[in-house]
């Protein structure tokens, strides 16, 4: 296969589909349309799976690059401000809590305040007033800061269905971008093994220089065509079901959480994610030490009585991914490629990540595609590998007495990387230069928050004599106590701003 990319067709829609479709085509647009083009089919009988509602805040460059107004989207997709996530009852099983803020630490990437902290369990709190925030339930700006600006670093929580609907909406009509709706009955593959085509159940095959498979779970094209074997984790990361429902909010003005609630159960732990209108919530589990049944009696227990007639819906999945990611012209986003428990939101951060670089790093001839290919699946390789460790650390340290979190617990059950992390961290905690790959989808600071919240302790004594800035530390936690008591006066409520500001949009 020879020539330039011309023909970039998606199968398979929802998020991953038709955030893929806005990001390529928006990056690709032309006034004389001399750019590629890209088709998206679509069969009109597959449901979105919609398995988390949270997204990470690189969402917010994402939206902006593809010409939407974050207005339009808060009001077509009820969406709410998400500021990270609290995890409760994670370390102990009682009243333990920490939060990872999307707010990095003062003073990060010129001193690591860890070894200053009085206590670095309240590592967080000490060095970022975006918990304080959160457990105020207030926004993460005034009315007085424009769209995509804010004086806390935010993400968004969305209704999966209407952000699709949304994108694809705005990808007919701003980004000219072709959508077929039609069922894939086969594929079609040129000599050289790579995908000429695809056959369709009502009209003509679509063939295209480039196929990007977002047909989820299935992963028609890279998996069942190509077949590219599926890497599992399951020795990592037990769970491999869920039950999710929608819940009413019990009055109109009720408070909207302003981060992802992530409450730890006896064998799994349960998401909960505010919206304008309702909140989504979810059973993450193991099957292994959890029936359904029981599942179902944790999560009626948590909603409480607003429980009584709501109907819950089962999903099952594989934790894993893909052993490539961009195989001969196809590559897979979203869960074609790979997926793990929605625990940090990375699925459409996933998706951001990749179909940007498709975007940006499109071979300009089918010839120099396999260059493409392995840089990208390098990459892509090195993340899967990091958001295993990093998803892990949240069960790795835990002190509570169940079967599934000791075994979580069990450095047996841990991949050889994180424990070769958690030794280093144990005498100067996770640091900077730990994470300086350009692939990189988590600072350090996430993992601090993290690893501290749930308990673990270096011994910074071992390197006392590097501590030198100890009056530069005093200063900096200073200016974040004072910034916090500011923060707490003067920004709104978090359903107040959202709804004065669409009021004034």
């Amino acid at each position: 296969m020879q020539g330039p990319i011309r023909d970039i067709l998606i199968v398979g829609g929802g998020t991953a589909g038709w955030l893929s479709a806005s990001i390529i085509a928006a990056h690709h647009k032309t006034e004389d349309g001399s750019g590629p083009r890209v088709t998206l089919v679509e069969s009109s009988d597959v449901p979105t799976v919609g398995v988390g509602e949270g997204t990470w805040p690189t969402m917010r460059q994402t939206l902006r690059r593809i010409g939407l107004k974050e207005h339009d989207v808060f009001r077509t997709c009820h969406a709410a401000f998400k500021q990270g996530g609290k995890f409760a009852g994670w370390q102990h099983g009682k009243d333990d809590f920490y939060y990872h803020p999307f707010t990095v630490p003062l003073g990060y990437g010129k001193i690591d305040l860890a070894p200053y902290v009085d206590d670095v369990a309240e590592f967080a709190t000490a060095s970022n007033w975006q918990q304080h925030v959160c457990e105020a339930g207030l926004a993460p700006r005034s009315l007085g800061e424009r769209e995509y600006e804010a004086q806390c670093n935010y993400a968004y929580h969305v209704d999966a269905g209407a952000l699709a609907d949304l994108l694809k909406h705005h990808c007919r009509d701003n980004l000219g971008v072709t959508h077929v709706v039609d069922t894939v009955t086969g594929v079609e593959l040129s000599d050289d093994g790579s995908i000429r085509a695809v056959k369709l159940e009502q009209r003509d095959e679509l063939a295209a220089d480039l196929f990007i498979d977002c047909t989820g779970f299935a992963s028609v094209l890279l998996g069942k065509t190509l077949d590219v074997p599926f890497l599992s984790a399951d020795k990592y990361l037990f769970n491999d079901s869920a039950l999710a429902v929608h819940v009413p909010y019990p009055t109109d003005d009720a408070p909207i959480a302003c981060h992802t609630v992530a409450t730890a159960q006896n064998a799994g732990w349960i998401w909960d994610i505010g919206l304008t209108h309702r909140r989504g919530v979810g059973h993450v589990y193991a099957s292994e030490y959890l029936s359904d049944d029981e599942a179902a009696a944790n999560l009626r227990a948590y909603i409480g009585p607003a429980a009584k007639d709501l109907e819950f819906r089962k999903i099952g999945f594989r934790s894993g991914h893909r052993a490539e990611y961009w195989c001969k012209n196809c590559v897979a986003v979203g869960m074609s490629g790979g997926f793990v428990e929605p625990l940090e939101a990375t699925a459409i951060m996933l998706i951001e990540i990749a179909a940007r670089y498709v975007a940006e790093q499109l071979p300009a001839s089918s010839d120099i595609m396999p260059i493409t290919a392995r840089r990208f699946n390098e990459q892509m390789d090195y993340r899967w590998r990091r958001i295993i460790d990093f998803l892990k650390l949240h069960y790795a340290l835990t002190e509570r007495p169940e079967p599934y979190w000791q075994a979580h617990a069990d450095p047996k059950g841990m991949p050889e990387s994180l424990r070769e992390d958690l030794a280093l961290w144990s005498h100067r905690g996770p640091i900077r230069s730990d994470f300086e790959s350009a692939a990189e989808l988590f600072p350090a600071a996430s993992y601090q928050c993290v690893a501290y919240g749930m308990g673990f302790r270096p011994d910074f004594r071992q390197q006392s004599h590097l501590l030198r800035d100890g009056d530069q530390a005093s200063r900096i936690i200073e200016r974040n106590r004072q910034l916090t008591q500011q923060m707490l006066q003067q920004l709104p409520s978090h359903r107040e701003y959202i709804n004065r500001w669409l009021a004034a949009a």
